[in-house]
């Protein structure tokens, strides 16, 4: 068959052992159940694209030359079930419906919902096994083997991953190897394709970034970055009455929401250096004037020894309650680089090797990694981004609602933040709030004296934050008033003001 014939002719050795791999997934499957009782997701993309036809030449190898003419492409009798879905691109209908005419898919199609749909087929047919085309890093993924029962609450069937530990790199090799059609959407900069409304063309393959013209890109194939396989998924809001462009506010009703919103994050530093009081923590305090000038909250910062239990608790405490997380420290080789043991541990998950992870480490540190178990390419399974930038030595790692930085200074976070922000641009890591706006008093008043008129200015405005500070005790007390709304501060130091005498207050500069 001409699959099997393509991969076994190619020189690319890394690609045959991932389709011998995939391959015996298959067969032994085949072995294992009827062919009555397996079905095949399909949806269109490029994985799905890959399995179909690991499918073919798996089936193929399954039943022998004899029972299977390699000059007829269509004597594929496993199931398929595609869930047909109002917003799924047009080009990924076609594409589907184009590729079950070409190869003689038996489609069984799921216009409700699927999991309802699924029950509802599962019910009717003998289906006992389904290959799916998930790979690792997948929002599925997480706690899947090659071989994995169905999660809680879902009909109750065998799931198949053939391509689990297949990267990016490996299902471009396969289908170019193989010289598979594909969904055009790929040559057009698409390189993760979800619905229409949360997947743009992958900026980082743009040609012509200037405003004034239509862009073009580059196909998905040309991207450089695997890791960066989802920049293009956004949310988008669905066309407007008026017929305008959807806005792209990352899930939020409308860009005034999203800019006047509170989002709240924490710093974890690990170090037992800096509970030792050995070196000082650089980074803490310049985080968090960071997320402030983005408007964005620091509800907790916290020091956290060099302990897999220690960093999982507090993380596991962090990420549940705050928008984002950010974690430095303890990230590297050493026996007390545990960061990233400690956030696997918060997310119930296990650290598994990551193959571009460790690609990537090759090119950096050359033969100093050593081999396939290298600790440093061990990153919690099924949740875990890479976020690479050219400018970055070594990419970020975000995990869910948490970013692990690596840097060790205030220089280094400076250059990680400015990475970040660009990145921003085409994926939604930290949204741009609408900025704090501050006010500054000092006075010479008593603490006794101002205690319990400020409280009570409090409770009058609780959606400011109203403190106060001493440089010295020696100095006047100084006194800053901030929240997102001017009018509220000004609001709120007339109030005071009324309250003492005239004078009382005088208003300094922020710095």
């Amino acid at each position: 068959m001409e699959i099997d014939k393509a991969i076994t002719e190619c020189d690319d050795r890394r690609l045959k052992t991932k389709y011998s791999n995939a391959i015996y997934v298959i067969q032994r499957t085949l072995a294992l159940y009827s062919i009555e009782e397996v079905a095949f997701s399909f949806n269109g993309g490029k994985d799905s694209t890959v399995l179909l036809h690991l499918l073919r030449a798996g089936y193929f190898l399954h039943k022998g030359e004899k029972s299977c003419s390699n000059g007829d492409v269509k004597d594929f009798p496993i199931r398929t079930i595609y869930f047909e879905s109002p917003s799924a691109f047009p080009e990924i209908n076609s594409f589907t419906y184009d590729t079950a005419t070409t190869y003689g898919l038996q489609l069984d199609i799921i216009r409700s919902d699927f999991k309802s749909g699924l029950e509802a087929l599962l019910n009717a047919k003998p289906i006992k096994a389904i290959f799916l085309g998930v790979r690792m890093g997948d929002p599925t993924a997480v706690g899947q083997e090659q071989f994995s029962p169905s999660s809680l609450g879902w009909p109750p069937f065998m799931r198949v991953n053939p391509i689990l530990d297949w990267s990016y790199r490996d299902v471009w090799a396969f289908l170019l190897t193989c010289k598979i059609p594909y969904c055009s959407l790929y040559d057009q900069g698409y390189t993760s394709i979800g619905s229409i409304y949360d997947t743009v063309p992958n900026a980082l393959l743009c040609i012509n970034k200037s405003s004034g013209s239509k862009k073009v890109f580059r196909p998905a194939y040309l991207l450089s970055d695997g890791r960066l396989e989802r920049a293009g998924r956004v949310k988008k809001l669905p066309l407007s009455v008026s017929g305008h462009n959807p806005a792209v506010i990352n899930g939020l009703d409308n860009v005034d929401l999203h800019k006047s919103s509170l989002l709240t994050a924490s710093a974890i530093a690990v170090g037992d250096e800096i509970l030792f009081g050995t070196v000082e923590d650089q980074i803490g305090p310049s985080l968090c004037r960071k997320l402030h000038s983005f408007g964005w909250l620091v509800s907790q910062t916290a020091v956290v020894r060099n302990d897999i239990d220690s960093v999982a608790e507090e993380v596991e405490r962090r990420q549940s309650t705050d928008d984002m997380v950010f974690i430095y420290g303890g990230v590297g080789p050493l026996h007390s680089d545990v960061t990233t043991a400690g956030v696997a541990k918060a997310f119930g998950v296990r650290l598994a090797p990551d193959e571009e992870f460790e690609e990537y480490l090759r090119h950096l540190i050359g033969d100093q990694c050593t081999g396939d178990r290298n600790e440093m390419a061990l990153l919690p399974e099924g949740i875990t981004e890479l976020l690479h930038h050219e400018k970055l030595i070594v990419p970020l790692i975000k995990c869910k609602n948490v970013i692990i930085l690596t840097a060790t200074n205030a220089l280094e976070l400076d250059e990680e933040w400015n990475c970040l922000i660009e990145l921003m641009r085409s994926d939604d890591v930290l949204l741009m709030m609408q900025s704090f706006v501050s006010k500054h008093l000092t006075t010479n008043l008593t603490d006794v004296e101002i205690a319990q008129p400020l409280s009570k200015l409090c409770l009058e405005f609780p959606d400011l934050y109203i403190g106060c500070h001493r440089k010295s005790r020696t100095e006047p007390l100084i006194l800053y008033f901030k929240g997102k709304d001017k009018d509220r501060i000004e609001s709120a130091v007339e109030a005071l003001n009324k309250k003492f005498c005239p004078g009382a207050f005088i208003e300094i500069n922020s710095s």
